[in-house]
């Protein structure tokens, strides 16, 4: 079953594509139906479609050192190898859904994670090339946060085919395509609950984490319904799509913090403090 994961990973990555071109294609044909700014939505389109350029480099850079580390720490650390089986598959895959909130939410609370994650926030129209949108650091958080399943002596090959997965379901989920699905909208993160998420209007904020499953957000407090239609985008004035400054949107503010620290502990704070902290003084 191990050899098979491998062939499921390269399935699920061409099943997100064609889903995604799909969605895509629909979307373009209702802006054009609707004449809905049809201009900048199509810059919009490119400039998500573009983030792929320095996300890509950065999983040249940084896919080996990851698989490596994995395979080295499950072959010489992890005290016990859990069997690869379908019972076990699954199991991994809600572990790495639950990994996944932890990683989203932290990502939204610590500034030098936002630097990179608020790249896949800056679009000012939600479409399912959103879904392409992400900073260059997104990789090495992830397989950071990941690890543990490996500790714990999930085999590295379905750790990453668990991470892969949960990122191809939210393929379908960036779109105002498809509206509020009912009861699934209180188990899944459905396209209603994540428009919510890329919400900037105070009561969206910082809500629906989740990947697949909703019920992460629901058991720690972060979840909101979808009431009105939501403001994208991020909170500050942000409206480029100028591809190089969406890849790039957090680092100048970050650095003119920084020159500004009179302390370490200013520092730090504007390093791993919530985006927007200031010192007292």
């Amino acid at each position: 079953m191990v050899d098979q994961i491998e062939g499921w990973i390269a399935e699920m990555d061409g099943l997100s594509l064609l889903v995604g071109v799909a969605l895509l294609s629909i979307e373009i044909l209702r802006d054009l139906i609707r004449r809905q700014e049809t201009g900048r939505r199509l810059l919009e389109t490119l400039a998500s479609i573009s983030t792929q350029i320095p996300y890509l480099a950065g999983e040249l850079l940084f896919a080996t050192a990851t698989v490596i580390a994995y395979f080295t720490l499950y072959e010489l650390v992890t005290p016990l190898q859990i069997p690869v089986t379908v019972f076990t598959l699954v199991l991994v895959l809600v572990a790495a859904d639950f990994v996944y909130y932890w990683e989203h939410r932290l990502a939204h609370q610590v500034r030098l994670l936002w630097l990179s994650h608020a790249v896949h926030h800056s679009a000012r129209y939600l479409n399912t090339a959103v879904a392409l949108r992400f900073g260059f650091l997104e990789s090495p958080w992830a397989a950071l946060m990941h690890l543990p399943l490996i500790l714990v002596g999930f085999h590295p090959l379905a750790v990453l085919g668990a991470q892969v997965a949960v990122l191809v379901y939210q393929t379908w989920i960036h779109t105002e395509v498809i509206g509020r699905l009912g009861p699934l909208d209180r188990i899944l993160n459905t396209p209603s609950n994540h428009r919510v998420h890329h919400g900037c209007d105070p009561k969206y904020l910082d809500k629906n984490y989740g990947g697949i499953l909703i019920v992460w957000d629901r058991m720690f407090g972060t979840y909101q319904a979808e009431e009105e239609r939501p403001r994208y985008g991020l909170a500050r004035d942000f409206d480029s799509v100028n591809p190089l400054k969406v890849w790039f949107s957090e680092y100048p503010a970050l650095f003119r913090d920084l020159a500004s620290a009179r302390s370490f502990a200013d520092l730090r704070g504007y390093l791993f403090r919530r985006p927007g902290w200031r010192p007292n003084r």
